[in-house]
């Protein structure tokens, strides 16, 4: 079976993150893990809507899903920034900066392919071990 491939783009602006979170949801509902990914989702998505050109006015991102068997691929473009994205320790105020560990914590692998004039920032899913084995 071809893997299964859908994308949609959002304004750049935070209520946008809600939809692709329901962007997710509403593809993948069927399938283990969905939960996890919506979370993935809204991590990469708020990422791009705060540190990259797709906040500013007019900005836009793209969140991308592949489904191919037991993996699904999640990407989310921005419209690129000068800082390079990357897990930091976690805030001593205790707010923000735990996006990409976290996403980091829930994905296979995940990455970042671009430059500062727009980047795709990923993340990759192994559905096998959600999958309830028959008793």
């Amino acid at each position: 079976m071809p893997p299964w491939r859908m994308s949609r783009t959002f304004p750049g602006s935070p209520v946008a993150i809600a939809e692709a979170r329901r962007f997710v949801t509403a593809f993948l509902r069927r399938w283990p893990g969905v939960d996890d990914a919506e979370l993935i989702v809204s991590e990469l998505a708020t990422n791009a809507v705060r540190h990259s050109e797709s906040g500013r006015f007019g900005g836009c991102f793209t969140v991308a899903i592949q489904v191919d068997r037991d993996k699904v691929w999640l990407g989310v473009l921005d419209q690129g920034g000068p800082r390079i994205p990357r897990p930091l320790p976690p805030p001593l105020d205790g707010e923000g900066g735990r996006g990409l560990a976290l996403v980091a914590g829930l994905a296979m692998n995940w990455g970042v392919t671009g430059d500062s004039q727009g980047r795709i920032v990923w993340a990759s899913m192994d559905l096998a071990p959600y999958k309830v084995s028959p008793r």
